[in-house]
C-alpha cells in the first residue's frame, strides 16, 4: 500500500473552513465544525487513506458490464454494501425494465438536503490493450502525476465516488454529524446511455425525496496539471444506436456469407450499409446531414461565448492535443474557436464496423449481414425522441427502409443555471483549493442529468471533484490516489474536497 502526501492532505482539508478562508460569515460560523471538528476530521482522512485506496481497488475488481450483461447483479449488490458502510441509513434495490439500480437516503437532520448520482456500470475491456488486466486495480507510477490505479472504472466513475464515500466514513469517524442530508441514486446502465434510468428517479418515493434536495452532483476529479478545473452547466445528450443491414431483411444478396465472386451478380448488404451511412454526414466528414437535424438547435448566447473564452485561456491546447493524440482540430481551427464547436455542435459518431470476415488474411466472403455502431452528441434545443424519429424518417426516404434501426439508449441535452447554488458551491470550494475554476457551457460527453434538469424533477445538477484521471472508455484508464503534482489533489485533497462541499452547500445562500 502506498503512503499519501501529507503536505496535500493538510493544504486540502485546511481548506475546511478554516478563519479567513472565505467562511467568515454568521451563515458559515453556525454550521463550521470547530477546531477541534476539523482536526479529528483531517485525522480521519489520514488514518483512513489505505482503506480509502483499497476500497477503490475492490470495486474495480467487482465490475458490471451492462453492455455485455455480465455481472450486474452482483455489481448492484457490491455497490449497495459499500452505500450502506458508507452510513446511508435506507439502502434500497430498484428494479427497472433492464439493470436494477440503487435508491439511498441518510438523514442527518440538517436543514438542506443534497441529490448524489452514481454508476456501478463500466465499459467494456480488451485485455490485450491494457498494460496490467483492467480488473486488478494494480498501484503503478504514472509520470508527472504521482501514484496511480490502473483499471476499468478508476476515473468513470469508482475513484471520485468512492472518494466521496470516504468523506462520509471521515465524518463518522470524527464523530461529526453531516451538514446536509442525502438523496444517492444510482444505476447500472450509465455506459449504454441510461435507457431505463428514468425509471428509478420517477418512481413515487425517490421523486418525492428528490424534491426535497436543492440540487444533484455526480463526483468526479477533473483537474488539469496545472491544477485548473471546468464547471460545466450542462452535457450534450445522447442516442446510442445500431444499424443492421442483411440481405435477408432488404430481399438483396445473401441471407449469410457466399463465395466473394457471387458479387459479380449478387448485391452487397455491406456496400448498403456504407451508402447508408455516408447519407448521415455531409462531404466533410463531421458535419451531421439528417434531415432537420439543425431545425432546433440553439446557437451559443453571448454568455456561452465569453464563458468559453475564458476557459481557451486558462486551459493548455498543447496538453488537450496531446491527451487525445492529435495534430489538429477540425479544419485546423484555432483553440477557442475549436472550443466553441465542442460546446455547440451535435454530431454523428461511428463507434465500430463490423462485416464478414475481420482475420487474419483474406478469406473471399460476400457477407450477408453488416453492422455499424453509431451514436449522436445533442445540443439545447433537441431531443432525444426528436432525434430518433428524424434519423429513421431520413434512412426511410433514402430507400434505406429496410436497415434495421436499434436504439440502446438516450436521453436530452442538460443545463443548469450558472447562478445555481450546486454551481456558486463548487466556485467556493474551488477557490480555497487554489484550483481555478472556469464555467463552461456544457460538456461535451453525456450524462443523465436531463433526468433531474427536466420535469418532473427540476433540480440544478452538475458535477464537482478535485483530483485527477484519465483514460475513461480507454485502455490504461487511471485515478491518482498520491500526487506528486503540488497543484493536484491526490485521493486524500480529493477526500476533503467532498467533506467541504458538503459543508459549502449547507450555508450558501
Amino acid at each position: 500500500m502506498t503512503s499519501f502526501d501529507r503536505r496535500q492532505l493538510l493544504a486540502g482539508s485546511a481548506a475546511l473552513m478554516l478563519p479567513g478562508m472565505g467562511m467568515a460569515s454568521a451563515a458559515h460560523a453556525a454550521v463550521a465544525p470547530a477546531a477541534d471538528a476539523q482536526k479529528k476530521i483531517r485525522a480521519a482522512i489520514d488514518r483512513q487513506l489505505p482503506e480509502n485506496i483499497a476500497r477503490i481497488q475492490d470495486w474495480i475488481r467487482n465490475p458490471g458490464i451492462a453492455a455485455e450483461n455480465w455481472q450486474m447483479e452482483e455489481a448492484c449488490a457490491y455497490t449497495m454494501g459499500l452505500i450502506k458502510d458508507a452510513g446511508f441509513q435506507m439502502v434500497k434495490r430498484m428494479p427497472t425494465s433492464g439493470q436494477p439500480g440503487i435508491f439511498a437516503t441518510l438523514d442527518a437532520g440538517a436543514k438542506r438536503t443534497l441529490g448524489i448520482y452514481f454508476m456501478y456500470d463500466v465499459k467494456q475491456v480488451n485485455p490485450a490493450e491494457w498494460s496490467s488486466p483492467p480488473f486488478e486495480a494494480r498501484i503503478t507510477n504514472k509520470p508527472g502525476w504521482g501514484q496511480v490505479i490502473v483499471g476499468r472504472g478508476a476515473i468513470n466513475q469508482k475513484g471520485p465516488e468512492a472518494a466521496f464515500l470516504a468523506a462520509l466514513h471521515a465524518f463518522r469517524a470524527a464523530g461529526q454529524k453531516l451538514p446536509v442530508n442525502l438523496v444517492l441514486v444510482a444505476e447500472g446502465e450509465e455506459e449504454i446511455a441510461s435507457p431505463n434510468f428514468h425509471q428509478i428517479v420517477q418512481a413515487p418515493e425517490v421523486l418525492a425525496a428528490l424534491k426535497k434536495c436543492d440540487g444533484i452532483v455526480i463526483p468526479t476529479a477533473w483537474q488539469n496539471a496545472n491544477g485548473s478545473t471546468v464547471i460545466n452547466l450542462g452535457a450534450k445528450g445522447p442516442i446510442e444506436f445500431q444499424l443492421i443491414a442483411s440481405g435477408e431483411r432488404w430481399g438483396k444478396g445473401p441471407k449469410g456469407d457466399i463465395h466473394s465472386s457471387q458479387h459479380a451478380h449478387v448485391d452487397s448488404p455491406v456496400w448498403h450499409l456504407v451508402q447508408a451511412l455516408n447519407t448521415l454526414v455531409k462531404e466533410d466528414g463531421f458535419t451531421p446531414a439528417i434531415d432537420g437535424w439543425f431545425d432546433n438547435v440553439r446557437g451559443l448566447t453571448a454568455r456561452e461565448k465569453e464563458l468559453i473564452a475564458m476557459t481557451a485561456a486558462s486551459q493548455s491546447e498543447a496538453d488537450a492535443k496531446r491527451a487525445m493524440g492529435v495534430k489538429m482540430w477540425i479544419n485546423n481551427e484555432p483553440w477557442q474557436q475549436s472550443l466553441e464547436r465542442l460546446a455547440s455542435q451535435p454530431t454523428v459518431n461511428i463507434q465500430g464496423l463490423v462485416a464478414g470476415y475481420t482475420g487474419q488474411g483474406g478469406k473471399t466472403v460476400l457477407p450477408g449481414r453488416a453492422e455499424a455502431k453509431l451514436e449522436c452528441r445533442l445540443v439545447p434545443n433537441q431531443t432525444f425522441r426528436e432525434a430518433e424519429t428524424k434519423l429513421k424518417a431520413h434512412l426511410a426516404k433514402r430507400g434505406f427502409g429496410d436497415i434495421e434501426v436499434v436504439v440502446s439508449g438516450g436521453y436530452d441535452p442538460t443545463e443548469t443555471a450558472e447562478n445555481a447554488r450546486v454551481v456558486r458551491a463548487q466556485q467556493a470550494v474551488y477557490s480555497r483549493f487554489n484550483a481555478p475554476a472556469t464555467l463552461y457551457p456544457r460538456s461535451a460527453g453525456s450524462w443523465p442529468g436531463s433526468v433531474f434538469t427536466q420535469p418532473p424533477v427540476s433540480l440544478p445538477a452538475g458535477q464537482f471533484g478535485l483530483g485527477h484521471g484519465s483514460g475513461a472508455h480507454a485502455p490504461n484508464e487511471y485515478f491518482v490516489v498520491e500526487s506528486t503534482n503540488p497543484a493536484v489533489q491526490g485521493l486524500a485533497g480529493c477526500t476533503a474536497g467532498f467533506v467541504d462541499f458538503l459543508y459549502e452547500m449547507a450555508v450558501t445562500a
